[in-house]
């Protein structure tokens, strides 16, 4: 019989226990080992059972055990002192707290996912992760964040396999009265909510559900609500979900709605009001518009609260692909903006000049939100060094006239969480070595450069753990294969060859990811003789463990899984390559510490960062990459290897994968496997344990999310909470009138004539020629601009690499003409073809960046003549 309504039936603490109810909330325990220990303690059989979730567990628990436990004075004292260890956790001062300088007293950070926890199933993938990451990380250091999502009652959707290896979808149903949250309340105790004004003068209301992320409150808006109809009750229904309207009403409710939620959650609790608001992605970009909104409430204009909005918003692109940035029809976001729906009081046009892609290449009918939040963010950061390269050449039609190393976008290289990401075997022979608390730390807010303790550690430590945790893996595996197969339609009497898949003394390969075309899962298949022989060698056989989900609408995707799912299907190799459906965190926590080799190879440049390989870093596994993302940035063959690309221009694709295949197999037939199977004088691979040594001691520390978090406060927050104090309403209004009439005059700049003291083309090394420079400024004048010489060696087509830039001081007033003179030294400072130019920028103290306006004057080809510009 089927149940016509269902209830969640909390449990009764009896009164000694009530702490575990506060340990349960608070998603500490999720990287807190001694909290999930004592939790483990209190039933391991429903422990196990709950997949170690704290809230489920308290809620099977029988009450003779919980009354068992209120009287065993051994586990009340752990109780104790685990309720004592959070409590400081969550009050006492980090290292945030003992930073010296003006810090922002909150940041509000916004994610369409998060992913804290695989008992709150709320992401799909890199960037929630990420987030997630973030905001344990901001926890652990002190940072006063906010963090602002949605919660989605079916999340991502659960993958199984056909019998064939098709992916299939599930969409299990999320009670949040069973998940790690609490609503947030009024002062009467009625539900804090949220609503939106949609067309047709309907409304979209939401209840704000919080989770406690260590000392980080995650804001979550829930539109499952009465008062809401079947459309609206559906908006945060699952993530990445539904067609383009249901995309749009998702992002406004993120971005404009959650912004309404910190200003109910600081009302209701007396939290600090967020001074820097930061986008993790375009998907919350309509945060901007709402804040825009509040400020012209208190009077100021659209260009005003622009200039105010846009001085305290740090944007965060990670995509490097057009394709992966969400775009709506403009007709579509015009209908669900202006009098008639959301924000009635900001002009439409002005919104969609936000989102509208107004340079060569664009698409004019096109709202792109990344756009948008570049243009709402006075900081704006890639996620790699690379990517932050390639971010700059993506969205430099943003800023037409300048080079694109000067887009002003900049890049802080992710990290990850070690306490989420470490195996325990990993701390414990850390804690053996430095104590528990320094290895904590180190693992937490970082600041060193080198974790030089991992070299006291004997090899045969390293060699003992590193087995010890392959060995739970194939251990892990084989269990997830055995649910799969049964899922799949297999009977128990087939499955008896599950018991030799796997084995604890080979060298073990993982892979696992997101499953677009550009990550080539089945890269590993170009030649399939050529893997077979590689997996089943007679004495330096691999092994290979594969996950990964394809997003519901890419069959191109799921053929790929079913491609791979056939290969490893193959009773020939089946005990050496599997294939475990259903990624996440819980697989992920497994996966990576047990793995040797952690294998990763996409289209270079389109992984943006790619931190799986980092979180297997931080565990002795050692990387095999493409040169993208994170390891471009940080590779050394210490610690790995480099898979090399073909990516040239002229390249055809499966030429290209071809190459590359071939060179990833030669990679591991004539270097990785040798190095794992030779034996040393001590019967030891001593050579592979160094390059373990190496992993843990160099990459360790630069990959943690406490070194990224700490990055993004000095390099990134601080400013923009120095430039949002500064920008008071007067300097607003000053700013944006500025920009307005720099615009506006603009035309009327030009760079009319350009002199040096000689005119060879040729000069010795620090030899310092005098520049003279007649420019135009028709209706500005000095202070409106800056006009600079930019000097470097330049190439084959005259190209100036590496410029450096000397500002010019005016001289005297305008001639009759109303020229301006501006002369400065031209240092020749380094050998070979060298070349110099002139450009005039708008300037004004309150820019962030002299690209900001993206309009620049450059000489004429009749004012460079007898310049002397290039000295070779």
């Amino acid at each position: 019989m089927k149940a016509i309504r269902r209830f969640t039936v909390r449990p009764v603490l009896p009164e000694p226990l009530q702490p575990l109810s506060d340990l349960a909330r608070n998603l500490r325990w999720s990287w807190h080992t001694e909290t999930r220990d004592l939790f483990q303690s209190v039933d391991p059989e429903r422990w196990a059972a709950s997949d170690g979730d704290p809230v489920r567990l308290l809620g099977s628990v029988r009450p003779a055990r919980l009354a068992e436990l209120a009287e065993d004075r051994r586990f009340l004292r752990r109780l104790t002192a685990v309720a004592d260890d959070l409590h400081d956790y969550v009050s006492g001062e980090r290292w945030y707290q003992a930073h010296p300088g003006e810090l922002p007293a909150a940041v509000a950070y916004f994610s369409p996912e998060f992913g804290i926890t695989a008992a709150l199933p709320q992401y799909s993938g890199g960037l929630g992760i990420l987030a997630g990451d973030h905001l344990k990380a901001a926890s652990d250091l002190g940072v006063p964040l906010i963090g602002v999502g949605l919660l989605y009652r079916h999340g991502y959707f659960r993958q199984t396999l056909s019998r064939d290896g098709w992916q299939q979808e599930h969409y299990p149903v999320l009670d949040p009265n069973e998940l790690p949250v609490a609503l947030l309340k009024e002062a009467d105790g009625t539900p804090a909510r949220v609503s939106l004004a949609l067309p047709g003068g309907t409304q979209l209301h939401a209840r704000i559900w919080l989770a406690q992320v260590g000392r980080v409150p995650l804001l979550m808006l829930d539109s499952d609500v009465e008062e809401n109809g079947l459309g609206e009750r559906g908006v945060t229904d699952r993530l990445y979900g539904g067609g383009s309207e249901h995309r749009l009403l998702q992002e406004m409710l993120l971005g404009i709605g959650g912004v309404r939620a910190v200003r109910t959650y600081c009302r209701l609790t007396g939290h600090a009001d967020p001074e820097v608001f930061h986008t993790n992605e375009g998907h919350a970009g309509f945060l901007g518009l709402e804040r825009i909104a509040e400020l012209c409430d208190q009077g100021l204009d659209f260009d005003a609260g622009l200039e105010a909005v846009r001085a305290g918003t740090v944007f965060t692109t990670h995509t490097p692909v057009p394709a992966g940035i969400d775009r709506f029809d403009r007709e579509l976001v015009a209908r669900h903006f202006g009098p008639d729906a959301e924000l009635p009081r900001l002009d439409v046009g002005r919104i969609l000049a936000l989102g509208m892609e107004t340079y060569p290449g664009g698409e004019p009918n096109l709202f792109n939100m990344a756009v948008m939040g570049l243009r709402l963010a006075q900081r704006a950061n890639g996620v790699s060094l690379l990517h932050g390269q390639v971010s700059r050449e993506m969205f430099s039609g943003l800023w037409p006239g300048f080079d694109p190393e000067e887009v002003p976008i900049t890049s802080v290289t992710n990290g990850v969480h070690a306490p989420t990401w470490v195996a325990p075997e990993v701390f414990r022979l850390g804690a053996r070595q430095i104590g528990a608390q320094r290895t904590e730390d180190a693992l937490t807010v970082g600041g060193s450069e080198r974790w030089d303790s991992v070299g006291d550690i004997p090899d045969q430590d390293v060699w003992d753990l590193r087995r010890t945790l392959r060995e739970q893996l194939v251990t892990e595996v084989r269990e997830r294969l055995r649910a799969s197969w049964r899922q799949r339609g297999a009977g128990t009497a087939e499955l008896g060859w599950i018991d030799g898949v796997l084995d604890p003394d080979v060298l073990t390969i993982g892979f696992a990811r997101r499953v677009p075309s550009y990550k080539r899962l089945t890269l590993m298949l170009r030649d399939r003789d050529r893997l077979m022989e590689l997996l089943l060698h007679p004495e330096r056989p691999i092994q290979i463990v594969v996950a990964g989900k394809a997003h519901p609408a890419d069959d191109g995707g799921k053929r790929l899984v079913q491609e791979l799912v056939r290969f490893a299907d193959d009773p020939r190799v089946r005990h050496r390559i599997v294939f475990l459906p259903d990624y996440g965190m819980a697989m992920a926590q497994k996966l990576y510490p047990g793995c040797d080799i952690w294998l990763n190879n996409p289209l270079r440049p389109l992984e943006a960062c790619g931190t799986s390989g980092m979180k297997a870093a931080l565990n002795g596994c050692l990387n095999l990459s493409v040169l993208d993302g994170w390891w471009d940035e940080w590779f050394q063959p210490d610690f790995g290897w480099a898979i090399p690309t073909a990516d040239g221009a002229g390249t055809d694709p499966d030429r290209r994968d071809d190459i590359e295949a071939e060179a990833l197999y030669d990679l591991l037939e004539q270097r990785v496997t040798p190095r794992f199977y030779e034996r040393g004088q001590g019967g030891l691979p001593d050579r592979w344990i160094e390059m373990v040594r190496q992993t843990l001691t160099l990459l360790g520390p630069k990959v943690l999310a406490g070194r990224m978090v700490r990055e993004y406060v000095e390099r990134l927050y601080a400013p923009a909470a120095h430039a949002h104090r500064t920008m008071n309403p007067d300097r607003a209004r000053e700013l944006a009138e500025w920009k307005a009439r720099v615009r506006a005059q603009w035309h009327g700049v030009t760079v009319d004539h350009v002199e040096t003291t000689t005119a060879t083309t040729t000069a010795e090394l620090g030899t310092t020629l005098g520049l003279r420079v007649h420019v135009g400024l028709g209706a500005l004048g000095p202070d409106d601009v800056e006009v600079q010489a930019l000097s470097g060696r330049v190439d084959e087509e005259d190209r100036i690499a590496d410029a450096t830039t000397v500002p010019l001081k005016p001289v005297g007033g305008p001639d009759p003409e109303g020229r301006w003179v501006y002369e400065g030294p031209l240092s020749l400072d380094r050998t070979g073809p060298f070349g110099y130019t002139v450009r005039v920028l708008p300037a004004h103290r309150l820019l962030a960046s002299g690209a900001e306006l993206g309009v620049v004057a450059v000489p004429s080809e009749d004012g460079v003549e007898g310049a002397g510009l290039l000295m070779r």
